[in-house]
């Protein structure tokens, strides 16, 4: 399950999305993130899901891998789903228990919050896997450094949360192995009530921050032995730059930003029948 989680890991490709720009790669996932909680009606959503299926099958990144990354949001996906269906009301009721009411409305605006937090965790996973750690960081020092005349450390920064993101899989991997070793030894992280789970948790914590500390260290070293400084006079051996490419995939994010500004202010007002939540 840990091996799962696709966010902060990169997947090597020759294709369109791999090829554009990080800094627009950056900027595209958090609009597209913001237009997924603005989109309302059953059209705009469907524009949403149509784009991150041209964007996913342009990436060329196969599908099985991204769902895998789902795999770690089940539960979190069932307990969206269920508390939305059950405790969102409506008029059109089909059953009631006790406080809980499961409506027509209710389901769909479950489906809605469901698909949504598919679309936001694709999108981000999409964004780690189509795009290099060095290419991320630059991308991100280019888009903080207006803010470097505030002395804000923009270098610092991006390097801080790029290698943050890289340590996700790896971090991962290692709970993994030390869950296995004590498995085998016979611990048990499935059996008793809740706050026997938890306590069964803590030899796995351990281990796990003394693995961070050191991997981090040990980074810290290699970054110092070889010399390494960021931010002002530090060169590149790619240098970022807007190409076609990145004005075709400008010009298509455009379009689905107008169009969800559209479903936004006139069929959710003139075609309240297609709203979904």
């Amino acid at each position: 399950m840990l091996r799962d989680i696709t966010i902060g890991q990169y997947y090597p490709a020759d294709s369109f999305v791999h090829k554009l720009d990080p800094r627009f790669k950056i900027l595209a996932v958090l609009a597209y993130i913001i237009a997924a909680f603005f989109v309302k009606t059953y059209i705009g959503l469907f524009v949403l899901l149509a784009f991150l299926t041209v964007a996913v099958a342009a990436s060329r990144i196969p599908l099985k891998v991204l769902l895998r990354g789902l795999k770690a949001i089940y539960v979190l996906l069932g307990i969206t789903f269920v508390f939305n269906a059950l405790l969102s009301g409506g008029q059109t009721e089909y059953f009631r228990l006790w406080i809980f009411r499961l409506t027509r409305e209710g389901l769909v605006r479950a489906v809605f919050m469901a698909l949504r937090l598919i679309m936001l965790i694709t999108g981000a996973s999409l964004l780690t896997l189509t795009t290099a750690p060095i290419a991320l960081t630059d991308g991100m020092e280019r888009l903080l450094s207006p803010f470097a005349k505030l002395h804000f450390p923009a270098h610092e920064v991006a390097m801080m949360m790029t290698i943050a993101l890289r340590f996700i899989p790896t971090l991962m991997e290692e709970a993994d192995r030390i869950m296995k070793a004590q498995s085998a030894r016979g611990a048990s992280f499935d059996e008793g009530g809740l706050i026997k789970r938890a306590k069964s948790v803590i030899p796995l914590l351990v281990p796990l921050f003394v693995s961070a500390f050191r991997r981090a260290e040990e980074l810290a070293m290699a970054m110092e032995v070889r010399c390494y400084h960021g931010g002002e006079g530090r060169t590149r051996l790619h240098v970022l730059r807007f190409t076609r490419r990145d004005a075709i995939g400008l010009a298509a994010f455009a379009l689905l930003i107008a169009a969800v500004a559209f479903d936004s202010a006139y069929i959710s007002v003139h075609m309240p029948y297609l709203l979904g939540i």
